[in-house]
């Protein structure tokens, strides 16, 4: 059965999506089911997988409202080998409208809820505030990873997050975590960002991944060609840093399901 983890993060340009399709399709270069959930009304991760978001037929907002069916909406990325459910300016009137419906904060959950044993890895790009649809991700999530800039206010609402997690785990999801902080957008030869990291790391301790995201113009250029770093320039610094993390996911995940194995007698 799927793990399923938000990738959130209230402070935009933090590398949230960034994170979000290359980690996917790294995790899919592992030999991992995955499926990428795009829920910014964006649509960043829809293109930066080479899918035109303004072409798609059912995206993330008609799956949510019942208007399409999830089997209707995925596009497969022959590429990076990986589902896609796809958005786009659509999913703006989500919030207006997902208020409306029973259930509101479960429904995305209930979508995945009978694909979850197809994919190994669910991952879901929220959007960058604390809207209905971030709620839908972390309801429907078992874990979150949090990208961080290593520039100054970094964790700068960081708190209001943090205050929505243990909202969800209250209300909808009570086994909700952190499966880790990622640190963005580093820079060695900066002062600043080394200080940054140090702090990063000394605020959340182990839950830092050790893999860290440098400052990379491939990195930068590769949304533009619609393309995962590892499929636009494989042996550029973004690209190594990405399989690195991706793998760093899955030695976590491995240990996270021993237990639980072990607990039910597998």
């Amino acid at each position: 059965m799927a793990t399923i983890i938000a990738i959130a993060n209230q402070k935009g340009g933090v590398g949230k999506t960034t994170t979000a399709v290359n980690l996917a399709a790294c995790l899919a270069a592992l030999r991992q089911n995955v499926l990428l959930v795009d829920l910014d009304p964006q649509g960043n991760a829809t293109m930066g997988c080479g899918v035109d978001k303004h072409a798609v037929t059912a995206t993330s907002y008609d799956v949510l409202l019942g208007e399409a069916t999830l089997t209707e909406a995925l596009r497969w990325i022959e590429k990076a080998q990986m589902q896609l459910l796809p958005a786009n300016g659509d999913l703006t009137a989500a919030e207006v409208n997902l208020l409306k419906t029973d259930n509101a904060p479960n429904r995305l959950r209930d979508t995945l809820a009978p694909v979850a044993w197809n994919f190994d890895v669910i991952l879901i790009d929220c959007p960058p505030s604390l809207n209905m649809l971030t709620v839908n991700a972390l309801t429907a999530a078992q874990s979150i990873i949090v990208p961080v800039q290593c520039e100054y206010y970094a964790l700068e609402g960081l708190s209001a997050l943090l205050d929505t997690i243990e909202k969800v785990r209250r209300s909808t999801n009570p086994g909700l975590r952190i499966e880790g902080v990622v640190r963005t957008m580093f820079d060695p030869r900066n002062r600043l960002a080394n200080d940054v990291s140090a702090q990063i790391v000394e605020h959340f301790g182990e839950a830092v991944f050790e893999t860290l995201i440098p400052r990379n113009v491939r990195l930068a250029e590769a949304p533009s060609y619609g393309l995962p770093i590892i499929h636009y320039d494989d042996s550029s610094r973004g690209a190594q840093s990405y399989r690195e993390l991706a793998r760093e996911l899955r030695k976590r995940l491995r240990r996270s399901v021993a237990p639980a194995m072990k607990e039910a007698g597998a």
